[in-house]
């Protein structure tokens, strides 16, 4: 098997970044700039990465050196409840057709993006490597899950069976530039920072969140995760996927109260205990990643104020996502 430190020179590589739309997507190409390579892109109207034919056709014309699979369907839990079958086929289809085209092409390195809900719901904590398939999945997104996991173990299988440079990493919970604000569809932090830029609009003194506000969550800045991912693009090299997270907890209340810091709302808030905590803990373990010689720099108070000014910014020009 391969060293695990392996560099990887992206001085004049052709980089494709297979989902450049979506928040990570656009980081990793941000984050590509300062690299000296050329990214590679291909917007779903050009492009359906769920057809087979035409993503080795455009891997074989654009013949990129480097591929990063930021590319997947993705939904909260209602949708991964209520789209089951779209969200396993969808994702399979996806990486697969990439994976498969970059080897077909030769391509040098390919580097796929999984998610933390690939561990078992009663993982112990904080979540190594080796926790993942040591037990059953959380029911409300494990078609998303099971996909992702196909997704690792395929990369596993081309490097086993042919040697590929294929690696994969596992980020924690983001947030940041280009996140999704819908009322409906977004994840906790957004939704808070939407919320909480409202109440402060319509002058309201109270706020009710769901559950009790207890549950401790790990969120990392989405450029500090284009950070990482560029430097296991150019260092890593091994057959185990890589956690990348800030390894820092923060309990749901406390967020609210720094994202009201954030957006300058002084109201109170009322916690909701009749509904739903989830998982009372989700921390990675990123020991292996910061032995690697990598770790986050953005704090949560800098990575928020960075996050609300953009906010703002596509509020102004009326080009927020679901708002």
């Amino acid at each position: 098997m391969m060293s695990e430190l392996k560099p990887y020179d992206l001085t004049g590589k052709r980089v494709w970044v297979a989902g450049h739309r979506g928040m990570v997507g656009g980081a990793v190409v941000r984050r590509l700039q300062s690299e000296g390579c050329t990214v590679l892109t291909a917007g779903r109207n050009t492009l359906d990465l769920t057809r087979q034919a035409p993503v080795e056709e455009w891997v074989a014309v654009n013949k990129p050196d480097a591929v990063v699979v930021a590319a997947a369907k993705v939904g909260g839990i209602m949708a991964n409840n209520s789209y089951p079958a779209d969200f396993l086929y969808d994702n399979l289809m996806i990486e697969t057709n990439i994976i498969q085209a970059s080897f077909r092409n030769n391509v040098e390195k390919l580097l796929f993006l999984g998610s933390s809900c690939i561990y078992p719901k009663l993982a112990p904590q904080p979540m190594t490597e080796d926790a993942l398939l040591t037990g059953p999945l959380e029911p409300t997104n494990e078609w998303y899950a099971i996909a992702k996991i196909a997704g690792i173990k395929l990369c596993q299988a081309y490097r086993k069976q042919h040697g590929c440079d294929y690696i994969s990493a596992m980020p924690t919970n983001l947030y940041g530039i280009g996140d999704n604000f819908h009322p409906q569809g977004s994840h906790v932090l957004p939704a808070l920072m939407a919320r909480l830029h409202d109440a402060k609009r319509d002058k309201l003194n109270e706020v009710t969140i769901w559950g009790t506000g207890k549950p401790l969550r790990e969120f990392l800045y989405v450029d500090d995760l284009a950070d990482g991912l560029v430097f296991l693009l150019k260092n890593y090299s091994g057959y185990d996927h890589v956690n990348i997270g800030t390894g820092q907890e923060v309990s749901i209340r406390t967020l609210a109260e720094q994202v009201a810091a954030t957006v300058g709302w002084q109201g109170r808030f009322a916690f909701d205990a009749t509904k739903p905590d989830g998982s009372p803990r989700k921390l990675m373990d990123n020991s292996k990643l910061a032995k690697l010689g990598w770790t986050a720099k953005t704090s949560l108070a800098e990575g928020l104020r960075l996050t609300y000014e953009w906010f703002l910014e596509e509020g102004a020009k009326g080009g927020l996502r679901g708002i």
